[in-house]
């Protein structure tokens, strides 16, 4: 596999949006194909994860090339469900990695704001299991039973993980692409209402429009992928191993270390899928930052901050940077690219950054990516 680099990146502002989805995505698209210097690409791969019932929109790879004015090159459409952004990046990876292609783009976006809050939370449902889903199971829910065995077994208070919203919408106001640009505190986490207990409206990220692109090339560039990796579990929570570690990306980040070279305790900084704000901790523990138990201990200690150790999210993450759950996957990676370029303008983090991980759960953490960046 010969080496592939990162030689252009573009994200539209997340939020309320009134462009269609095809709109958001060309916007982003265009950006990266001018950071990169090119107005051609050998082909397109486009993820998201439901047009067709956010947006009303089908044969999604065809019309963003149409476009662009990039026909008649190859364009293909990625779905892995809320990773379906990162999953668009493995694809583009693996075609120029091969040699086949030598430029590919890589489109990822969702519009979510056209339909009712209720509409969008049965869209979002229809990917847990059916025999825990005719129950009444919604994705808040079972993140919140994640959430209260994670709290049972290791300590952690409910004032303790929404240090995780206080920080990333912290980290969200220095940011022109977020859904939110206010800061929070403590106490406005925990008066905010319940969505499915203990998790409070603060706690989950937003419903929102967006996309991110980026265009990666066997030419050598400023940022090199150095590993990634993908791993898979069951759909009902009845089967998984363990309900406070998400196995499908411990497996990820194994292969993402190993094709790297390198270990946790080279991470300069990583974004993490922060869904819903447990999954943060969840997520910093299961890609080898933290031990088991520790992810919520580090947070509350400062080491997870903009300035501190290892920063998470300086981005804001899905919970303020907003989370169009197609798009989120690949604006985590071009929020790394921006940081190891120095190009993140008011939240650049400090220091010599060498190496970015990035985590994206796909459905209840069923299909999830872990991606390693170097700067070069």
């Amino acid at each position: 596999m010969q080496d592939v680099y990162i030689s252009g990146v573009g994200m539209s502002k997340f939020g309320r949006r009134k462009e269609t989805l095809v709109d958001l995505m060309v916007e982003s698209a265009r950006k990266a194909l001018e950071d990169a210097g090119r107005e051609k690409v050998d082909a397109i791969y486009v993820g998201t994860m439901n047009p067709e019932e956010f947006a009303s929109e089908s044969n999604i790879a065809s019309v963003v090339a149409d476009r662009l004015g990039l026909v008649p090159v190859p364009a293909t459409r990625i779905e892995t469900a809320s990773s379906s952004g990162a999953a668009a990046f493995d694809e583009a990876i693996y075609a120029a990695a091969s040699g086949y292609f030598k430029s590919v783009l890589a489109i990822a976006g969702e519009k979510m704001t056209g339909v009712s809050t209720g509409r969008a939370s049965k869209i979002l449902a229809e990917v847990i299991a059916p025999e825990e889903r005719k129950y009444g199971a919604t994705m808040p829910a079972l993140a919140a039973m994640i959430t209260r065995k994670y709290m049972k077994e290791y300590g952690m208070k409910e004032e303790d993980y929404a240090e995780v919203a206080v920080k990333n919408h912290k980290n969200a106001a220095l940011s022109p692409y977020a859904h939110f640009n206010k800061e929070i505190t403590v106490e406005d986490v925990l008066k905010s209402k319940v969505i499915a207990d203990p998790l409070r409206l603060y706690d989950c990220s937003p419903i929102s429009d967006g996309a991110a692109s980026m265009v990666v090339t066997s030419e050598q560039s400023e940022v090199k992928l150095k590993g990634l990796g993908q791993g898979s579990d069951h759909i009902p929570l009845t089967k998984r191993e363990s309900f406070t570690t998400f196995k499908s990306t411990k497996i990820a980040a194994e292969k993402a270390y190993k094709m790297a070279g390198i270990g946790p305790k080279d991470i300069s900084f990583a974004e993490l899928h922060d869904a819903f704000t447990p999954f943060e901790i969840i997520g910093s523990e299961d890609v080898g930052l933290f031990e088991p138990g520790m992810g919520w201990i580090a947070l509350k200690e400062g080491i997870t901050s903009k300035n501190g150790r290892l920063p998470i999210n300086p981005s804001g993450g899905l919970k303020a940077r907003g989370h169009p759950v197609g798009a989120s996957g690949l604006a985590q990676i071009v929020e790394a690219v921006w940081q190891l370029r120095g190009q993140a303008e008011d939240r650049q983090l400090d220091g010599n950054l060498k190496y970015a991980l990035t985590q994206s759960i796909g459905g209840l953490a069923t299909n999830n990516m872990v991606i390693i960046l170097e700067a070069v």
